[in-house]
């Protein structure tokens, strides 16, 4: 519903690219298809594509049954997409391993839990300046690794600590910030919007590096391979890479922008009819952890990348204009402006 928000408000251009950065299973990619299948009748004179940008074989093996039943075929070599398909829906599919392969033109980004995937590096503030963490071999425990502090300033301390920076532990995502720049870029030339939906924090926290299996918390340095690695994505330094080519949105917590995006009304219509109490306590629970600070509510966020002439700024409301004024961001109040 925001893209299709967005690209009305920006006039319903005639072509509509949806490139999704890591699909992992295809399945929120699936969910926008179906809505833009409902909405058919709105997208009907607009030429609909997706590109997802993935690096894994088995996912996008995974990737193209879900979205395709498996009715793919693999590119030829010189061709930048590695696989092209259609759509249950009918829309045509094409695969990338990287967001440069994705043909130009006016496109809507979309990153679910992308970003905090990213390595990372990690600094410590020292008596002696900013240290570098690193990992080692534990000399006391052959088979374990530990975190060391690098003996002197490396080039990523160099290179990656703001001279503004007042916290005394820092992870830096140089991958996000090449990204974002090549997203902000291809938005101020072609048009369109990103979205970002992740765990993350304003340049606020420090040590947030946590490794996952099955559900569970897991040390990071046991076993490396069998778990995934996360840390939660600095979205002032998304802000920060975007250098002013486009404007920024959020990051605004999960449980505003869907409440913005009219979470409780589609609640009420869907309880209402459901003729199952089970349904009905899968809605709720549902609700509940998308909506519950405790839960999803807070720890997720929205962030956004919009081209400048997209927005009205606050000091230019009252003077006329010849336009008339464009309708606010879906998701976003004003006070997420940046």
């Amino acid at each position: 519903i925001w893209y299709i928000s967005e690209w009305m408000a920006m006039g319903k251009p005639n072509t509509f690219q949806l490139v999704e950065l890591g699909p992992g299973r295809g399945t929120l990619t699936e969910d926008i298809l179906r809505v833009f299948k409902q909405l058919a009748s709105v997208l009907s004179n607009c030429d609909v594509s997706v590109h997802l940008v993935e690096v894994s074989p088995k996912l996008s093996e995974i990737q193209a049954e879900v979205l395709t039943g498996g009715k793919v075929q693999p590119n030829p070599e010189e061709e930048l997409a590695y696989m092209k398909g259609i759509s249950k829906t009918g829309i045509p599919i094409s695969w990338y391993r990287d967001i440069q392969d994705v043909p130009a033109g006016y496109s809507f980004y979309l990153a679910h839990e992308f970003f905090d995937a990213l390595p990372i590096h990690k600094f410590q503030r020292t008596e002696k300046g900013w240290r570098e963490v690193l990992v080692d071999i534990d000399p006391e425990v052959p088979d374990q690794l530990r975190f060391v502090l690098s003996p002197s300033r490396t080039p990523a301390t160099q290179n990656f600590i703001q001279p503004e920076e007042t916290r005394d532990h820092v992870e830096v995502c140089p991958e996000a910030g090449v990204i974002v720049q090549r997203l902000a870029s291809r938005i101020e030339k072609d048009g369109g919007a990103a979205l970002v939906a992740d765990y993350g924090h304003n340049g606020t926290k420090t040590d947030t590096f946590r490794g996952f299996r099955n559900h569970k918390l897991h040390d990071v340095l046991s076993a490396p391979g069998t778990a995934d690695l996360t840390a939660d994505v600095d979205f002032s330094y998304l802000r920060k890479m975007a250098q002013g080519k486009t404007a920024t949105l959020g990051p605004i917590k999960q449980r505003e922008f869907l409440k913005n995006m009219g979470i409780d009304l589609r609640l009420q219509v869907l309880l209402q009819n459901s003729g199952d109490t089970a349904t009905r306590e899968q809605l709720l629970h549902s609700y509940d952890m998308l909506m519950n600070p405790e839960k999803m509510g807070d720890c997720f966020n929205f962030f956004a990348l919009l081209p400048h002439h997209r927005l009205v700024h606050p000091d230019k409301k009252d003077k006329p204009e010849s336009k008339s004024p464009l309708p606010p961001v879906a998701g976003f109040n004003e006070l997420s402006l940046k």
